[in-house]
């Protein structure tokens, strides 16, 4: 399987690289968090406000579990807390190339600053959020894993080459 899975924390960039994968590579590309939007016919946020995080995480499991099946040289990008649940873990282990798209949370700030569709940051102390979550994630997304890509200190050609090359060896 020739896939590349994306994960990260929100705002680490994991949506935009896909897609630039995607057109310049002539690889297939999944959001999960798109594919979910559409599959409800809602937005994220509006799951998050009238089902809850739990009923949410239960559809990124579906998800993953409905793309395993199918997919093959495409990239995948995942939503930054799919991850926190172990069986969505072995899933993408099984789906493919696992990458972690690191930011510093300085930089996930200045991204995400702007960003009024994140649910879990939603309602001030933006810097404190992200702080939280990350000392809550960071070491599932290192165990999760097979390679760790710093989106501030290469291009997308750079992380792309830098990924296939970890692919082939």
């Amino acid at each position: 399987m020739n896939n590349i899975v994306l994960i990260g924390f929100m705002g680490s960039g994991k949506t935009t690289f896909g897609r630039w994968v995607s057109r310049r590579h002539n690889r297939k590309f999944y959001d999960t968090d798109e594919y979910i939007e559409k599959k409800q016919n809602t937005t994220i946020s509006e799951i998050f406000a009238t089902k809850g995080e739990e009923a949410f995480r239960d559809m990124e499991t579906e998800t993953v579990k409905e793309l395993s099946d199918t997919l093959d040289n495409c990239v995948i990008s995942v939503g930054g807390g799919l991850v926190l649940r172990e069986v969505n873990r072995e899933l993408l282990r099984k789906l493919g190339t696992v990458v972690y798209l690191k930011a510093s949370e300085e930089e996930l700030c200045k991204r995400l600053s702007k960003d009024t569709k994140r649910p879990l940051l939603q309602g001030g102390g933006l810097h404190e959020k992200i702080h939280n979550l990350m000392e809550q994630r960071e070491d599932i997304y290192l165990d999760a894993a097979d390679m760790i890509v710093d989106t501030q200190k290469m291009s997308f050609e750079q992380m792309y080459t830098a990924i296939i090359k970890n692919m082939e060896d």
